[in-house]
């Protein structure tokens, strides 16, 4: 209901601002005799409106009661010195300008309470997201509920549980040898044949998208992980020699690491990881 609140606000702040504009130039351009004075009034009120829109509203009411006391002495001293007569034309900029003010400031106050609510939003589905969009594979969020409860399932049942952590070898080198687009793709690509490595029941996940991590919760023991890694070197030759030469025009090695749960060594999912990433350093 707040954000129906505040894009209404925001469309009615318009239409008004889209109507006293229409009015002013409509007033202006109908007075030929004070054509000069209300162009150079409806820049002021303008100059006025832009100011409130990039500033606050009190710096807008501090220039509009200038503009009203400048004006209204122009307009006393006009009648006292030259003798014109209080017209319509003086009436009208000190009441519109204010307006115009006003509108803007509905406006502006709308559009950021938008953008504010927007910002919110972004930040809860950053917070909430339990997927890589562009892998839609699991992200890190995800992991650590699902390796909360698979240590839970491994303890209590005594099922060996491993972690298995890939990263691409030389990633920086190779993001600047190719595109972005190709990037995004050469990430699918490597999820994709992860994917393919493990069974139904294994998970996994992308760890980190700065850097290309991914991690595999297997139920099995260290030789298990070791027959995956193999699996996945081997499936890594083949997309090098068929696809990924003639694709990318760059050769592609994995970094592969793998960590058997221990209650007694790993207390969180974030150990876990921590562990994993550690091996990787050996695996060259």
């Amino acid at each position: 209901m707040k954000r129906n609140q505040s894009s209404l606000m925001s469309d009615i702040a318009f239409l008004l601002l889209f109507l006293v504009c229409l009015i002013s130039m409509m007033f202006t351009a109908g007075n030929s005799d004070q054509y000069i004075l209300n162009i150079i009034l409806l820049n002021v009120a303008f100059l006025i409106a832009i100011v409130t829109y990039f500033t606050t509203v009190t710096t807008g009411l501090i220039l509009n009661i200038v503009f009203i006391f400048g004006y209204g002495t122009f307009t006393l001293y006009q009648t006292v010195a030259v003798g014109d007569v209080v017209s319509v034309q003086h009436y009208f900029w000190l009441i519109m300008t204010p307006i115009i003010t006003a509108v803007t400031w509905m406006l502006t106050a709308a559009n950021k309470q938008l953008q504010a609510e927007k910002d919110l939003l972004v930040k809860q589905n950053v917070s909430l997201a339990t997927m890589d969009e562009r892998t839609n594979l699991k992200n890190s969020r995800s992991f650590q509920k699902d390796a909360t409860v698979f240590m839970a399932l491994s303890t209590r049942y005594q099922i060996p549980l491993t972690l298995l952590v890939v990263t691409v070898k030389y990633w920086d080198e190779l993001s600047r040898m190719i595109s972005q687009d190709q990037m995004t793709e050469m990430i699918y690509d490597v999820s994709k044949l992860n994917e393919t490595s493990i069974r139904l029941n294994d998970s996994l996940y992308m760890l980190n998208t700065e850097t290309p991590t991914w991690g595999m919760l297997l139920f099995t023991d260290d030789d298990g992980a070791n027959i995956v890694i193999k699996r996945l070197r081997e499936k890594t030759e083949s997309f090098n020699s068929v696809e990924f030469a003639g694709k990318y025009r760059v050769e592609l090695k994995l970094t592969m690491s793998a960590v058997q749960y221990h209650p007694e060594s790993i207390a969180t999912p974030l150990d876990f990881i921590v562990q994993a990433r550690k091996r990787l350093e050996y695996d060259v």
